[in-house]
């Protein structure tokens, strides 16, 4: 190119790349964070909760705990401590039962509120067998959602998955009336009543009690089994330390009555069935540092659990 002669460029042809501009999510202004939705509230919250009887026994005195919202989890709190403590009282004032609903002192909070009474975001499953005897193991299983007004085909439907969720034999046991089953099988079937309506809390004030060794492992592992189908917090009364430790995901140790919370213990979860984890060192050492926190519990002088 010779000396004073002016550069040429070729001309640019096209449309000119530039940034996009900035756009913002309807009803947010550009540039600004999206706000985060506000965190769950606790699953249920005992806020200095005390209930004294009209025979003024108390049976829980100043009881306080969280258990916060664990989204897709099945999550196990179990509740030990010696007869007539107030595990069954801490079980009802959750569901809003009478005669232990209300507290006499303090707040019952489940899902941020105060309760009001039974909800259908609450289910119990007890120790005695609660079954209708008039029915059939199918129309049992589908009694809430009848009540809830559900058409006798999808309930059924329902009724009949669950049915064998819960380890039962659709064909041979759906007809069968209470009278015609086992313990465990009775209560496989109250669990398949409670988890069917798909509550967000799960109340079992020892649903295995009455049961024989062999058959209570097999509920065990039953219930580990149905932690992500039912997605619920479970409340668990137990006398069983060995039960406590293997279910729960956290293990509350009530006092001698006047209840309350001597200890909240995190327990690791369960990966292998009852009878295996139930022989692991370190399985039993959880078990024994319990125990000997349980030795030096009085039992209440009261005869039955309140």
């Amino acid at each position: 190119m010779s000396a004073g002669r002016p550069e040429h460029t070729a001309p640019v042809t096209g449309t000119p790349v530039t940034a996009p501009p900035e756009t913002a999510s309807p009803g947010t202004m550009p540039g600004v964070p999206t706000p985060q939705a506000p965190p769950a509230p606790p699953v249920v919250r005992f806020d200095g909760v005390t209930k004294i009887y009209a025979n003024g026994y108390v049976a829980i005195k100043d009881v306080t705990f969280t258990v916060e919202d664990t989204p897709e989890k099945m999550e196990f709190v179990t509740i030990l401590g010696p007869s007539g403590s107030g595990k069954s009282t801490i079980l009802r004032l959750i569901a809003g039962l009478a005669p232990q609903f209300p507290a006499t002192r303090g707040i019952v909070h489940v899902g941020g509120r105060p309760v009001a009474g039974p909800g259908a975001d609450r289910g119990m499953v007890f120790q005695d067998y609660t079954s209708f005897d008039n029915r059939t193991v199918l129309e049992n299983v589908a009694f809430g959602l009848e009540c809830r007004g559900v058409s006798e085909e999808l309930r059924f439907e329902l009724a009949r998955d669950w049915i064998a969720k819960v380890g039962l034999d659709v064909t041979r046991d759906a007809d069968k009336y209470p009278h015609q089953l086992s313990g465990g099988m009775r209560q496989r079937v109250a669990i398949a009543r409670t988890l069917i309506l798909k509550p967000r809390i799960v109340l079992m004030d020892e649903p295995f009690g009455a049961l024989d060794p062999r058959t209570r492992l097999n509920m065990q592992d039953l219930l580990v089994s149905l932690a992500k189908e039912a997605q619920a917090t479970v409340f668990f009364v137990t006398h069983s330390i060995e039960e406590a430790v293997f279910l729960g995901d956290r293990t509350f140790i009530v006092s001698s009555a006047p209840g309350t919370i001597l200890q909240q213990l995190r327990v690791p979860p369960p990966d292998e069935p009852a009878r295996a984890m139930q022989r692991r060192p370190e399985f039993m050492e959880v078990v024994h540092s319990i125990r000997e926190t349980m030795n030096t519990l009085e039992s209440s002088t009261r005869g039955g659990d309140q």
